[in-house]
């Protein structure tokens, strides 16, 4: 499938990088080069621009305009949810209308390339592009944690412009269905509707989202990568196979093993990089999610009374009747249903956690 994208290659763009690109061995990056830029371009203006108007327009009594570090936070925020919204539905989208991506066997999947593919692959290394910027520019905000995060996802996802595991890209990106979800319960927080029905709802949406793209999904997908990675180690495409594919149809729009004409066995350093990273995700992935259930059950413990100290004697009665009220009120106060049982707190996941 040709690139989706509604702007063509910008010539003096795809030549400005072109010696890059040929140094680092990423032979698709001037095809995308454009889109890579304009996503990091287009993050960075809902980040200082769209955002801090629309919270100004219509959540002024809320919107920490005057606090550098909250305000960061929450235009991070407002760009971390437009961003999960579009590249979820153009992932969709992608995976359900391109067919060459759809029939594509082990080889394919591994050195094979689609323009709309490699399109879902620039607009998520753009939005990296834009986060390793804001995060080294407030490092003293967001931390160590989401600059490592930063770092890590933009080679991950520039290693794929080799091309490298195109077909997996619009997979993984799925790992993002449950992030509209956490960014929408960040906001029922600073909105001031900790504990209400609909932070409730959203609540449990997260978690069946969460269970089923990450968990489910992603755990059977990364086996089935695993898989493919290892068959690409051994070997390199087959000769008979790469030379059928150029007879049957050229050029880059036609022939998915177009980039994979000279290509080898996988390096073991790349699949060792991705199956470490992928693993690290998963990891974290499943910790959380035990984290959430572990949050659930407390939900149901009885609340635990404070025993009030009684004075020698047998006196004090008054007293132990206050202990009493105390902790009866202790134990409500315990028992208040929240969305906060439900999930992590917000603020752990910003910082790395989940993303």
């Amino acid at each position: 499938m040709r690139d989706p994208f509604p702007i063509a290659p910008i010539p003096a763009l795809s030549a400005w990088i072109q010696p890059y690109a040929d140094a680092l061995h990423l032979p698709t990056l001037p095809l995308h080069i454009h889109e890579v830029l304009g996503a990091a371009a287009f993050y960075t203006f809902v980040h200082t621009i769209l955002s801090p108007f629309i919270s100004n327009a219509f959540f002024s009594k809320y919107y920490p305009k005057n606090h550098r570090a909250r305000k960061a936070n929450w235009d991070a925020h407002v760009v971390s949810l437009a961003q999960s919204v579009l590249i979820n539905g153009l992932a969709l989208w992608t995976m359900y209308y391109d067919e060459e991506r759809a029939n594509s066997d082990w080889e394919q999947r591994v050195w094979g390339y689609t323009g709309a593919s490699g399109m879902i692959q620039a607009l998520a290394a753009g939005y990296f592009v834009w986060d390793l910027g804001i995060t080294l520019l407030n490092l003293d905000i967001f931390g160590l944690g989401l600059l490592a995060h930063a770092v890590s996802a933009l080679a991950v996802y520039t290693f794929g412009f080799r091309p490298y595991l195109n077909y997996y890209s619009s997979i993984f990106i799925l790992y993002e269905l449950s992030t509209p979800f956490l960014n929408i319960h960040w906001f029922f927080d600073k909105l001031n509707m900790t504990g209400s029905k609909p932070q409730l709802y959203n609540g449990i949406a997260l978690l069946v989202v969460f269970f089923c793209c990450r968990l489910v999904w992603g755990t059977y997908q990364s086996a089935v990568v695993y898989v493919d990675m290892w068959k690409a180690v051994q070997r390199g495409p087959d000769a008979g196979y790469i030379a059928a594919a150029f007879e049957k149809a050229s050029g880059v729009d036609k022939n998915l093993m177009h980039f994979a004409k000279d290509a080898g066995p996988v390096p073991v350093w790349l699949a060792v990089t991705y199956v470490a990273s992928n693993l690290t995700l998963n990891t974290l992935n499943w910790y959380w999610y035990f984290k959430m259930i572990s949050a659930v059950k407390k939900r149901f413990e009885p609340a635990k009374k404070e025993k009030a100290a009684v004075p020698a004697g047998g006196k004090g009665t008054g007293n132990v009747a206050t202990g009493a009220m105390v902790g009866e009120k202790q134990g409500l106060r315990q028992r208040a249903h929240s969305i906060e049982d439900v999930v992590p707190d917000s603020e752990e996941l910003r910082q790395g956690t989940i993303q």
